[in-house]
């Protein structure tokens, strides 16, 4: 096979991540790195790369891929992954794109376009229509009635998305996602569909080759926050195997009308109501959460990207796909679990959780900067089990495993979202983080409070008192009991948090 050179325009876990199968092909990886992520730990992972001003500057890639002398750019996820005029440069100068052709990306970017080749393809959608004016969102709303939800043609990822209620906010409304959608997307242009307000968010992942597709079966991505996921798993949790079995047909039924080539994800809307579901998208990029999907199948979706964009064909069948067990994903980001507000910072200490069944997709180390620039994700950790419960309890043991220190983290918001008896019973919506909001922070501050109570204990068991307990690496005193080791161990990592962010402040203020 020929030893093809991939550059990797990208970033952080997914940099990693592509870059690794890249070298498991026995492929050369090629990397990009600004001069924010002049350490980042992704250009370790690199033959080679090359500064570029920005991840977004397609002339400069483009550059970096013919300077390095690549063969193809995968895109990852963000950023240029979804711009069909990227990728028109990229054929043009005689590399491969890792990713569906222009046509077809420009009709999946299109919604309004996609919503209608949906149709006619015969795979469900909510009743909808372009909009030019409030006027039109308000006509809508008195056919189908409210709610009713406006949303950006152009682009996806929450932007120029509102939920109108009411008459007397479609104007205000109608501007805001306007006006957002044109800032995000360059394209002002809005449509209105009738709003489900408790769905489950659905995803089916596909791969064709322009002739045939297949799926690997769904994903549940419901506990959102501002539109962005935070805890996916596979498959979904309340499917029936004949709504797993139609969502699934459908899915292919549509990329296959359009010639779909490479990976994708064509995501629905369903209904725990009346059991139906929605055509609401396509994704023509790798998605943040497939590590679910391949956890579950067995199947190494870049891997798959690759084979096809460099020709080297689908050789997949739908009849030896299958599911095995239960995955579920979290993202942890540096950010504050009460407020969800981004937490950049150093990295000072970082352990991964490791042992049966878990992954984890990360993009830093100790040392590590979080940028406010970017994203705030720190990594993805996936935990496979055979059932769906044991997953669960995977999951929880490797988020109290998990050491991250210097920056705030989500851990507790993620725990006390797997934690909670609806999440458990698997009948959670995309309104879950709204309803039970403050369920949720309850259990954040009962998570701290533990944490607060065994420092105390550690510090007032401690032989040398205060001091001794600032300057020992170790935990000042043994275990007498599985309950105060347990206490401990947590009293000792949340010191360390501690006093990791009294260094950073003391740094701070000797600047």
């Amino acid at each position: 096979m020929t030893k093809y050179r991939i550059l990797i325009a990208n970033r952080g876990e997914i940099a990693i991540r592509i870059a690794r199968t890249v070298r498991e092909l026995d492929w050369i990886p090629l990397g990009i790195y600004t001069s924010i992520d002049k350490y980042s730990l992704h250009r370790r992972f690199m033959d080679s790369d090359y500064q570029v001003s920005n991840y977004l500057d397609m002339d400069e890639i483009i550059e970096a891929a013919l300077e390095l002398g690549a063969d193809a750019i995968h895109p990852g996820y963000g950023f240029l992954s979804e711009n069909a005029l990227f990728v028109r440069k990229v054929v043009s100068k005689g590399l491969v794109f890792v990713g569906p052709p222009p046509d077809i990306m420009e009709l999946s970017g299109d919604k309004a376009r996609a919503k209608k080749m949906s149709e006619e393809a015969g795979v469900p959608t909510l009743p909808w229509r372009p909009v030019k004016k409030p006027d039109d969102v308000i006509e809508f709303a008195n056919e189908y009635g409210y709610p009713v939800l406006l949303k950006a043609i152009g682009g996806g990822g929450g932007m120029g998305m509102r939920v109108v209620y009411s008459e007397k906010d479609a104007e205000k409304l109608y501007e805001q996602a306007s006006k957002e959608a044109e800032e995000a997307f360059k394209d002002k242009r809005l449509y209105v569909e009738k709003f489900l307000i408790s769905p489950k968010h659905i995803e089916v992942q596909i791969l064709g080759n322009g002739d045939k597709v297949i799926h690997l079966f769904e994903r549940d991505c419901s506990i959102q926050r501002r539109h962005q996921k935070v805890v996916e798993e596979a498959p979904a949790p309340i499917l029936s195997p004949n709504e797993r079995r139609a969502i699934t047909e459908d899915a292919v039924k549509l990329t296959e009308y359009i010639g779909y080539v490479n990976a994708g994800t064509v995501e629905f809307l369903f209904d725990p109501k009346t059991r139906r579901h929605y055509f609401m998208e396509i994704n023509a990029r790798l998605q943040v959460e497939h590590p679910v999907t391949e956890m579950i199948t067995g199947i190494d979706i870049v891997k798959q990207q690759l084979l096809i964009a460099m020709g080297e064909g689908l050789d997949l069948k739908q009849d030896s796909i299958r599911i095995y067990g239960h995955a579920i994903e979290a993202r942890i980001n540096a950010e504050n679990p009460i407020t969800m507000l981004p937490s950049p910072g150093t990295v000072s200490d970082y352990r991964e959780p490791s042992g049966p069944g878990i992954r984890v997709d990360s993009g830093v180390s100790s040392g590590s900067t979080i940028p406010a620039e970017y994203n705030p994700l720190i990594a993805k950790i996936i935990a496979w089990a055979p059932s769906r419960k044991e997953a669960i309890n995977r999951m929880l043991r490797a988020l109290r495993e998990y050491i991250i220190m210097g920056v705030d983290t989500n851990i507790l918001l993620v725990k006390s979202i797997l934690e909670h008896p609806v999440f458990m019973n698997g009948i959670h919506t995309t309104k879950f983080l709204d309803d039970y909001i403050s369920d949720i922070k309850k259990r954040i501050l009962s998570h701290e409070r533990i944490q607060a109570i065994a420092l105390s204990i550690l510090m007032t068991r401690s032989v040398n008192g205060f001091g001794s307990l600032v300057s020992r690496s170790k935990s000042p005193i043994e275990p007498t009991s599985h309950r105060l080791q347990t206490l401990k161990r947590r009293a000792w990592a949340y010191w360390r948090v501690i006093k990791s962010r009294m260094h950073t402040r003391r740094r701070s203020r000797r600047k």
